[in-house]
């Protein structure tokens, strides 16, 4: 693969990102229900490409050299590569450029959301593999392992996924990836118009103290454009462009971050290698992607720069725009490289855990949040929500609608859940070796597991917040 074709393949994702966003604009049902972009681009590439137009150019005899559509071969060999090398840099920046508070603030702040998220995580692992053992392997024979297909897709988003692509290929998994990119892929659609649905819902059955109806937006709100009035600087130019650019120094640390990561798996793997790993009947770290170690090595770099950058030379929402980019760029290629003909092997299968996994959560925000986050429920649990069907961009979307002005203090606390929240689900450790644990000690142990940790999550978050919070009626507004 060519470097020429590597930017060719980078400036296709860019054009069609403008036009994902020339669609979102002019056509009413993308601006109805708020769907990002990116996912518009990546369906365009998708329809241009082999699984679309390349199998309808199949069946016509006069078009012999489409078999890719309009892309080619190595255009889509460099879509399939580059979201397991874009999640490193999105899981790098989480924490970078962030002051890490506390545990006992986040705690107190988030921690009915992380008691909720947490639920909703370990609950889609209890149902997936619930319906793995009982269902998808006996009647369908499925993989067992594609129980943990839901929290991987739906909690980790196309990025985890993407991600897990070489885990997948080395336990005998291989169609694990088509089907966690179809199940992400699902999870943001629905999420995002599920989630404009139940804050519909909300305001005309007063579910909500804050809520904004959508409904009453303008024009420009709907198409994604911010007045001019509103607009707000990208970041803080902390550096003179003489010295370095500052989106170089902001891109600089985020590779410093990635590397430490990468410097931690490796040292993993030499611990591994050389203890219980060296008979080769237990391997857990040599199916570690890099990307959660890579947030863990954006943590270190973060606490590094708190006590000795006296400069302040990293800025968030530089960071921010970085990490926006790549996974703007992550969900094209993701959706674009997705095979049709997989999910269309395993349709049931894919049909059973999506139906599964989009009623969970469902059920989880409208019954469990209130117990939870009793206490101006709605607002703050909806980015949950958001975030439990893929994109923690929906989460802060859905946020945003229907907490515009920040009354509830839940973007504050959906930032500080995510502290407690992302290194463990949704991404983080148990994400990326829920397939090897499954691999190494069976579905069933693993479902017990999960199961119990479910458990505690849930009754810590009905039995402790729950009732601090309508007893005291002050934590879930902190």
């Amino acid at each position: 693969m060519s470097p020429e074709i590597v930017g060719l393949s980078i400036l296709i994702l860019g054009v069609s990102l403008i036009a994902g966003k020339l669609v979102r604009i002019h056509f009413t049902v993308f601006l109805k229900f708020f769907l990002p972009s990116s996912v518009i681009a990546g369906f365009i590439l998708l329809i241009v490409g082999p699984e679309v137009l390349g199998l309808f150019a199949g069946l016509v005899e006069w078009l012999p050299n489409f078999e890719y559509g309009l892309l080619n071969e190595e255009i889509v060999g460099v879509f399939r590569i580059l979201p397991g090398l874009l999640i490193s840099v999105i899981f790098a920046a989480l924490f970078l450029g962030k002051e890490i508070p506390g545990v006992k603030d986040i705690w107190m702040i988030a921690g009915p959301q992380v008691s909720f998220g947490q639920t909703v995580a370990w609950g889609q692992y209890v149902l997936g593999l619930t319906l793995g053992v009982l269902i998808l392997s006996p009647f369908f024979g499925a993989n067992p392992m594609a129980g943990a297909l839901i929290e991987i897709a739906f909690e980790g988003g196309h990025g985890t996924s993407s991600g897990l692509a070489a885990t997948f290929e080395e336990v005998g998994f291989a169609e694990g990836l088509d089907l966690a990119l179809g199940l992400a892929t699902v999870g943001v659609v629905s999420g995002v118009i599920l989630g404009v649905i139940l804050i519909n819902w909300a305001a005309r059955r007063d579910k909500a103290n804050y809520i904004e109806d959508p409904g009453e937006f303008d024009e420009n709100q709907l198409r994604g454009v911010i007045e001019e009035e509103e607009r707000e600087d990208g970041g803080l130019m902390t550096t003179s462009s003489q010295s370095i650019e500052p989106l170089a120094l902001h891109f600089g640390m985020l590779a410093v971050a990635v590397l430490i990561g990468r410097g931690i798996l490796e040292l993993l793997l030499i611990l591994e290698n050389s203890t219980w790993g060296a008979a080769g009947e237990v391997v857990i770290v040599g199916y570690l992607p890099l990307f959660p170690l890579a947030m863990l090595g954006g943590v270190i770099l973060q606490l590094f720069l708190e006590r000795y950058d006296r400069f302040g030379l990293v800025d968030r929402k530089m960071i921010k725009r970085i990490q926006g980019l790549a996974l703007d760029l992550l969900i094209v290629a993701a959706i674009a490289s997705l095979s049709l003909q997989v999910i269309g092997e395993n349709i049931w299968v894919f049909i059973l855990l999506a139906v599964t996994g989009i009623l969970w959560n469902v059920f989880a925000f409208i019954i469990l949040a209130p117990r939870m986050i009793p206490k101006n429920w709605f607002e703050r649990g909806i980015g949950d929500f958001g975030q439990s069907m893929g994109m923690t961009a929906a989460g802060l979307m859905l946020i945003r609608i229907a907490d515009s002005e920040g009354k509830t203090k839940s973007l504050e606390a959906f930032g500080y859940k995510q502290l407690m929240f992302e290194p463990f689900v949704g991404g983080g450790l148990m994400t990326v070796l829920s397939i090897p644990l499954i691999y190494q000690f069976g579905a069933v142990s693993i479902l017990f597991f999960s199961l119990i940790v479910m458990l505690i999550w849930m009754f810590t978050g009905i039995f402790y917040f729950g009732r601090k919070d309508a007893d005291e009626g002050g934590q879930a507004e902190a």
